[in-house]
């Protein structure tokens, strides 16, 4: 058995648009993510992060290249021999917003994709699982029958993670997830990411453009510019000696000059009482 869950070598991706020959966002990207691992993915706006992130999961169609998933090569398996893979390889959204279903409570969002996947034996063994699993997000059992927009941005946001988180997977990409939350919320979410990725032993991408959050979640961090990785490495070493000045302008734009290792630890009351101000 490989170590690396996902493996991805050489990939492009080329949009297809107006413009003769369409627009190439990834050049040769060579990506790794072991079983267990954390992984963060980083750069500016437009540096390809989020496409390759799409690309590993198979959202987007690459030109070129490979991608295995547990020593399977998927990169051109056809939609029906990609479905059982989807419950193994789930993504948590930027804006939780615009992918949970407005229309739907909760429990629906949530007891669905179990029914689908057939994760749970049928609609009471789904609720079950779900009710069990809001101690862990930290939601209330009253969360169950609001639609989204009845939640707070946080509340929302570990909907997204549980829904994810439920069905078992064993990698998650995480694209921008806490970007919009205050900085008391962010630190909820990650909290919550990091005990889930251990308890439930899943590996995770995790995409942002804050190298202060990479730092605080991740194993290994690969650097994007221009769709192009500069640099790939432990998180210890790249912070502590980057090797690419693109890599340094990243950190030197972080507000704090050096990262409160504790912010994470943050009392979970304080937390809870800033959410709900």
């Amino acid at each position: 058995m490989s170590e690396d869950l996902i493996s991805a070598t050489g990939l492009e991706v080329t949009y297809r648009g107006q413009r003769a020959g369409g627009v190439k966002v990834l050049h040769g990207v060579d990506v790794r993510i072991g079983r267990h691992e954390t992984v963060g993915i980083v750069g500016e706006s437009g540096s390809g992060k989020t496409t390759l992130g799409r690309a590993l999961l198979r959202l987007v169609d690459v030109t070129a290249g490979t991608i295995t998933f547990d020593g399977q090569d998927i990169t051109h398996l056809p939609e029906v021999a990609m479905r059982p893979l989807r419950r193994r390889a789930q993504m948590i959204f930027q804006d939780p917003m615009a992918s949970l279903n407005p229309r739907h409570t909760v429990r629906r969002i949530l007891t669905e994709p179990l029914l689908f996947h057939r994760v749970a034996a049928d609609s009471a063994d789904a609720l079950r699982r779900v009710r069990q699993f809001f101690d862990r997000v930290g939601l209330p059992l009253a969360c169950l029958d609001r639609t989204p927009h009845e939640l707070s941005g946080g509340q929302r946001q570990r909907v997204g993670i549980a829904r994810a988180a439920l069905l078992e997977p064993d990698f998650v990409l995480a694209d921008e997830i806490v970007s919009g939350l205050d900085v008391s919320t962010q630190a909820q979410a990650l909290n919550l990411l990091k005990t889930l990725t251990r308890e439930l032993g899943l590996a995770m991408a995790f995409i942002s453009h804050d190298l202060s959050v990479i730092r605080a979640v991740c194993d290994r961090v690969y650097v994007m510019r221009n769709g192009l990785v500069v640099e790939e490495g432990r998180c210890e070493d790249v912070f502590s000696a980057p090797a690419n000045p693109y890599t340094r302008l990243l950190i030197d734009a972080i507000p704090l000059p050096e990262i409160d290792p504790g912010w994470l630890g943050r009392d979970r009351a304080e937390v809870a009482a800033a959410e709900a101000d």
